[in-house]
């Protein structure tokens, strides 16, 4: 009974399992680098350090199960937070500003998938234009200096901590917005539309599914956490500038692709991308305990998003292989497994 019961976790659960032992592997990694990594102070602050990622690749799991991709999530995060700095210097409330930002993180998510749509463009040429493109305008409006100045309770978010516990504020946001995506996407009707057109979106559009618009919702929604990520960013360095987060989103698309969801769309769940989160986390941290340049941390990043699309797809293929039937009284297997044919 215990043999079957390991037998089913592996087969429905094997690629999670996976990743938690790369998550302990990345972990004694740091450890054996650091003896005060395996406090529970350092695990605690080290998550601050790349919540703005996993909040940008929660939303960025259903664009590309959706058989799409945002290449733009980390240009948009460097604009909000260079508007968000002009308003705070112009003196606009906080209370004003924030939801502002907000709104126009989501419209820009939106314009990447009006674009996609309305022209049947790739949606890696179009968020590779817009890309450079919101980058390019927070550095017209921003120039080569930072913004700062922003209020004393807005800054600082990674010294904030749950009253009583070790728990940084950004842990238990992401925590928070993790748990909503995991209801979004995998318990709501929504979620269920999401796989369905990244498997077949012809089909669904020949059953009367609204292709298009939850195409361009889904890319809505990544360009509001890209925002949510924005603001973030802003409190930790309590500053702003055009080339924030330059990069961050390799760091992003890795973290979806490494946590199962595949490139080819239809397949991912939010439990492996929260569990890549922390193992990309975990061995970046390492890696800068151990004073690795951050280029040559963006080159091992790069490798990992290769074995990221190759291993999933190659654990799929070998659980998808045929299996050998044995002959049985000198039948062939197929007549075996399904009955004489005629």
């Amino acid at each position: 009974m215990l043999k079957e019961r390991l037998r089913e976790l592996v087969q429905h659960n094997g690629y999670e399992l996976l990743l938690v032992l790369l998550l302990a592997a990345s972990m004694a990694f740091s450890a054996s680098l650091s003896p005060y990594f395996l406090t529970v102070t350092t695990l605690f602050d080290m998550t601050s350090q790349f919540m703005e990622i996993g909040l940008m690749a929660l939303a960025m799991t259903l664009v590309i199960i959706l058989g799409q991709i945002d290449l733009s999530v980390a240009s948009i995060l460097a604009l909000v937070g260079v508007v968000f700095g002009l308003m705070n210097e112009r003196g606009i409330s906080l209370g004003v500003a924030i939801p502002a930002v907000l709104a126009l993180a989501t419209v820009l998510g939106l314009i990447n998938g009006w674009l996609a749509v309305l022209f049947r463009l790739p949606a890696l040429v179009v968020t590779l234009g817009t890309m450079a493109l919101y980058r390019g305008v927070g550095q017209i409006l921003l120039g080569d200096r930072s913004t700062y100045g922003f209020p004393a309770w807005f800054v600082s978010i990674d010294f904030r901590y749950i009253p009583g516990t070790p728990v940084p504020l950004p842990l238990v946001i992401f925590a928070a917005f993790a748990v909503v995506f995991y209801f979004l996407l995998h318990r709501t009707t929504l979620g269920r539309l999401v796989y369905a057109v990244g498997n077949n979106a012809e089909a669904c559009r020949f059953s009367g599914i609204a292709v298009d618009r939850l195409q361009v919702m889904v890319f809505g929604l990544s360009g509001l956490m890209a925002g949510t990520a924005g603001l973030m960013m802003t409190s930790r360095f309590a500053s702003a500038r055009w080339d924030m987060a330059n990069g961050l989103e390799l760091d992003v698309i890795t973290t979806v692709v490494l946590g199962g969801t595949s490139i080819f769309g239809g397949r991912g769940t939010i439990v492996g991308t929260v569990l890549a989160l922390f193992v990309i986390g975990t061995l970046r941290y390492g890696m800068g305990l151990a004073n690795v340049l951050p280029q040559n941390q963006s080159v091992v990043i790069g490798v990992l998003l290769i074995l990221a699309i190759f291993v999933p797809e190659a654990w799929r293929a070998w659980r998808a292989r045929p299996r050998r039937t044995a002959r049985r009284g000198g039948e062939a297997p197929a007549q075996v497994a399904g009955g004489k044919a005629g």
